[in-house]
Order: structure tokens, then sequence, then C-alpha cells
């Protein structure tokens, strides 16, 4: 299929500048995010939605594109991640019409997420699919390291708290994320609350 030949040639680019543009402070959000992370979530998540094709490398050329708005700004990068994509994806092939679901996909990863079509919830899932593993601990670590350096420092106890409170707010969107990630992120809210139980009796002490 000449869009998995074009997807192929998008993701060189990605990388490349990915590798050469992120701002060292991305403790979370560098390369690593995108390729170990989000996107084999997304080739799971589709794979077990029954997404192929087509429409499986639109759904990947937006995950491989979603966070390539870092490379200019920290904040609101999603609406340059869209830009990027649009002005670049022409010369790898995609039409007009595949561009624009890419960008769609890209911008879905909003917050809060409003994701429109199935691939759009899949790519949500995706991007939070570390809420529901075993590194969620150590990943919410780097993300507090990157806040820090790129806003103000905020106490772990607070940290801790607002981690909390987003995962018991948050709700995958497809039944493959559920079935997969509902009991890790179970567990995740529990380790949690037993920290934040600690922390309140050794300081009760």
């Amino acid at each position: 299929m000449a869009i998995e030949q074009n997807y192929y040639k998008a993701k060189e680019y990605v990388w490349e500048r990915l590798n050469k543009e992120l701002d060292h402070r991305l403790y979370y959000h560098n390369i690593n995010h995108t390729r170990k992370d989000v996107l084999p979530a997304a080739e799971q998540l589709a794979a077990k939605e029954g997404i192929v094709g087509d429409k499986l490398y639109l759904l990947l050329t937006g995950a491989l594109f979603h966070d390539i708005g870092y490379i200019e700004q920290y904040e609101n990068n999603e609406p340059i991640a869209a830009r990027i994509a649009s002005e670049v994806l022409h010369g790898f092939g995609y039409t007009t019409g595949q561009i624009e679901i890419v960008t769609s996909i890209i911008l879905s990863t909003r917050m809060p997420q409003k994701p429109k079509t199935l691939l759009e919830e899949i790519m949500c899932d995706a991007d939070l699919d570390s809420l529901g593993r075993e590194e969620f601990h150590d990943l919410g670590m780097k993300l507090r390291r990157e806040y820090i350096a790129f806003n103000n420092n905020i106490p772990e106890n607070d940290w801790i708290h607002q981690q909390l409170l987003f995962l018991e707010n948050h709700s995958y969107f497809t039944y493959a994320a559920r079935e997969l990630r509902n009991e890790g992120k179970r567990k995740n809210i529990e380790n949690i609350k037993k920290i934040i139980e600690l922390d309140a009796a050794s300081q009760s002490e």
C-alpha cells in the first residue's frame, strides 16, 4: 500500500526532528514517550479494535506527530504539531483528506480529551496508556520533574494528590483500553492512596 510507504518516510522525518530538536528537559515528553509508549500502544489498541489498512497508518501517523509541537513550545503544543504535520505530509505522499484526519487525531489529545471518532479515541487512550501500567509512578515522577523545569515547583505531596485526582476522574474511551488497562489503573490508584496514607501517618507521629 502506498500509504504504508508514506508512513515509513514520515517516521524517519519525525525521529530525526525529535532526536535533534526536543529540549533536554523533556524528561517525560521525549522521543521515548512517542516511540516506546504511545506508538506501540496505538498499534496494540488498533489491533484489538479491528483497525487495519489505511486507517491504521493514519492513526499511527497521528501518533508519530502528536508531540512534535514540543520542539517549539511546551504549552499548547498540539496545534503546532498539527500545523507541522499539515506542512510536511503532502511531501510524503499523503492526500489532503488523509492529512485532515491526521491533524484531527493529533488535536484530539488536547486536555480535556474530546475525541469524535474511533481513531481519535484510540489515540487518546494510547497517549494515556501509562495510567494503567506498572511504570505509572516512575513516569509520573519524570513528568513532575519536567513540569518543574518548564513551570513552577510543585511539592511532591501536592503532585501525588493531583495524580490521584486525575486517575480517579479518567476513563478510557475504547473497549480495548478498558480491557487492557483498567485493572492496572485501579492498582495504581490503590498504590497512590497507600502512599498518601503512609505520609499522613508519618506526619501525625
